[in-house]
């Protein structure tokens, strides 16, 4: 929902007519997760996605139906078999989406925009299957376990509110069966936060790259000279304190990535303590091996304990083959994109990182 939201924003502002597809349920090889929206206008608008191209011209047809009739409706897509004309997926796999009046939204939507905007985990339930009186009806769940809403779930109402927060933690939405209803429990993450310290020349092409990775970017350095609206204008939040006191005052949570580059043993350091100990998911640092061994060395001395040494990623980045500065940019938001998705396997300490020309070894 994130990514088509500002859209969504500019249409509603301008009176436009507009439904939703979601993404409810994948098997095998499916292009988009559970969750991803392709939003429509009446005017033929379009933001978003369901399937990279494959189905969106079937799934916009179908939503420009729902809006006429506001009827929602729910489609399956699997392998096209006949043409290369059908409507199908090339990749193997099969999708459920389910397509509804953005009308459908508006009990729920301003809450759920709040805690996007908060960074506060949301979840939003939706009738696939029951009686024609709870379609286009929903339910926002927080994370807290309140709940608003204009749908009427009776007695289900806390088996559906307890397995909505099941899901929150996971941040994996999904169908939800309960007394004769067929849900779906559509779950909106807290945004990433990026924290980037060291307002240096990669941060330049990292804020960027980051943006439209859907990070939200926190830039820290003490250096005014180099932490400027004017260097960085699309950075919201930049704080010229000292990382430590600025990191302690964040709070650092599980969806929180702390990148370090300054290559300034003096702030690289002092941040380096607070984000290792805290609870962010992501902690890397710039510098070579030689480097990064005697960061260790110093950390080691200052008290920091070896297992939280054993989470600091360093030298940054995945090893691309790095040779200017965009590369390290690249190869910092290649890293980041791997553990925010899980894919990178168990924490890499130091000295398991694959050799070779990356970002820590040209510094």
């Amino acid at each position: 929902m994130r990514d088509i939201l500002s859209t969504l924003e500019t249409w509603r502002s301008h009176g436009e007519q507009i439904a939703i597809g979601t993404v409810i349920e994948t098997w095998g090889s499916a292009p988009r997760q559970v969750g991803a929206k392709l939003a429509v206008t009446l005017n033929g608008g379009i933001a978003g996605s369901v399937s990279a191209g494959c189905v969106e011209n079937a799934v916009i047809e179908a939503a420009q139906i729902s809006i006429r009739s506001g009827i929602p409706r729910l489609l399956t897509f699997g392998v096209s078999k006949q043409s290369a004309l059908d409507v199908g997926l090339t990749c193997g796999g099969t999708i459920r989406v389910f397509v509804e009046p953005f009308t459908a939204y508006s009990c729920v939507y301003d809450h759920m925009k709040k805690s996007l905007d908060e960074r506060a985990p949301i979840a939003v339930i939706s009738v696939l299957d029951g009686p024609a009186e709870l379609l286009n009806h929903k339910l926002a769940v927080f994370e807290n376990g309140h709940t608003e809403g204009d749908l009427d779930l009776g007695d289900q109402l806390q088996s559906v509110v307890g397995q909505s927060l099941e899901r929150l933690p996971n941040q994996s939405g999904g169908v939800i069966e309960a007394a004769g209803l067929t849900l779906f429990a559509d779950i909106l993450p807290r945004m990433p936060r990026l924290i980037i310290v060291g307002a240096v020349h990669i941060a330049e092409f990292l804020v960027p790259m980051t943006t439209l990775a859907e990070f939200e970017i926190i830039l820290v350095d003490p250096r005014t000279a180099f932490a400027t609206s004017d260097r960085f204008p699309s950075v919201k939040t930049i704080l010229t304190q000292w990382p430590d006191e600025a990191l302690k005052a964040l709070n650092l949570d599980e969806d929180s990535y702390v990148v370090v580059i300054t290559h300034d043993q003096k702030i690289d350091d002092p941040a380096l303590r607070v984000a290792l100990a805290s609870k962010a998911r992501y902690v890397g640092a710039l510098g070579s091996r030689r480097s990064n061994q005697q960061r260790l060395e110093r950390l080691s001395e200052a008290g920091v304990p070896a297992h939280q040494l054993d989470r600091l990623r360093a030298p940054i980045g995945l090893p691309l083959g790095n040779r200017s500065t965009v590369d390290i940019a690249v190869s910092i938001l290649a890293e980041l994109v791997q553990v925010r998705n899980g894919a990178g396997g168990t924490e890499e300490t130091p000295t398991t990182k694959i050799p070779g020309q990356h970002a820590g070894n040209l510094i």
